[in-house]
């Protein structure tokens, strides 16, 4: 087996480019607290941190699902359960990416460091929560929670109000989507006893659900702009963002789920780039 072959076996493992979503939202927080850029040094260890959690997140995801992906059909051809990619290598690609996000929390400041495990430890409840709550969703909704927090301790040295409000939106967004993603596999859980807001509420109550946390979303993002201070630019910024979350809606119907993959990837990618670009606009159009 290549070097090239088993690289990608890891970066299909990890879902390696979905770290888009998550990325444009802790730059966005990074601009919003320094209204501008801060030092390279201090970006460049945000980035790693983020990355090295998405991935031990990941990871750990991959894990602790072994057993389910392996009776499941949506999953049987990933490279965890062909055996491309070994569960104690998964495992040691989770002890390091957790390692990784922890000396980088060292690299921002010791409150960052301190705090460090916690996220882990959250990172570890989030696969295993599916044995044994519905709302499993609102545990990845808690990891996105932090990344503003994170951002802000690591920038600040304190948890400013504004990215409290940022990380609530976060919550409910990725939430949402969750909901969304676990509605491919509603039959699924529900034969083999997993639990899922789909696998106790159904289809239709779902994508309700998931509608209100969107909504939930674009109140929180609001607040974050008056908490903020940011103008009139993000804030219509937002308008076109509702534009692209209700369009990821339309794309799934109860009787109709063939479009998640693109309303999960494709629109949620573009969402999160939006707010950047929207939260950039507003700060540099001022100076």
């Amino acid at each position: 087996m290549n070097l090239t072959f088993k690289l990608k076996a890891y970066l299909e493992l990890t879902k390696f480019e979905h770290s888009i979503f998550a990325l444009p939202f802790a730059l966005s927080s990074v601009v919003i607290l320094e209204k501008g850029f801060p030092d390279l040094e201090k970006i460049f260890w945000i980035i790693i941190a983020l990355i090295s959690a998405r991935t031990a997140g990941m990871a750990f995801n991959r894990f602790f699902d072994l057993p389910f992906d392996r009776l499941n059909p949506r999953t049987q051809s990933w490279a965890s359960v062909r055996g491309i990619v070994k569960p104690i290598e998964i495992l040691i690609l989770a002890i390091i990416s957790s390692m990784l996000f922890m000396f980088s929390a060292y690299k921002l400041n010791k409150l960052a460091f301190y705090l460090s495990p916690i996220v882990i430890i959250i990172l570890i409840v989030y696969p295993l929560g599916k044995r044994f709550t519905y709302f499993v969703h609102l545990i990845l909704g808690v990891v996105y929670f932090l990344i503003p927090i994170a951002v802000s301790i690591a920038l600040e040295g304190k948890i400013e109000t504004s990215m409290i409000y940022l990380g609530l939106a976060m919550a409910f967004w990725v939430s949402g989507f969750d909901i969304l993603y676990a509605l491919q596999d509603v039959n699924f859980d529900k034969k083999i006893g997993l639990y899922s807001i789909p696998a106790k509420f159904g289809i239709k109550k779902s994508l309700i659900i998931s509608r209100i946390f969107h909504i939930i979303t674009f109140i929180f993002l609001i607040l974050t702009g008056i908490k903020a201070n940011l103008g009139y630019i993000y804030f219509i910024g937002l308008l076109i963002l509702s534009i692209f979350l209700y369009y990821e809606h339309s794309l799934i119907k109860p009787d109709n789920l063939s479009k998640i993959n693109k309303a999960f990837f494709t629109v949620n990618g573009l969402v999160s780039i939006i707010f950047f670009v929207i939260v950039l606009l507003d700060i540099f159009i001022k100076l």
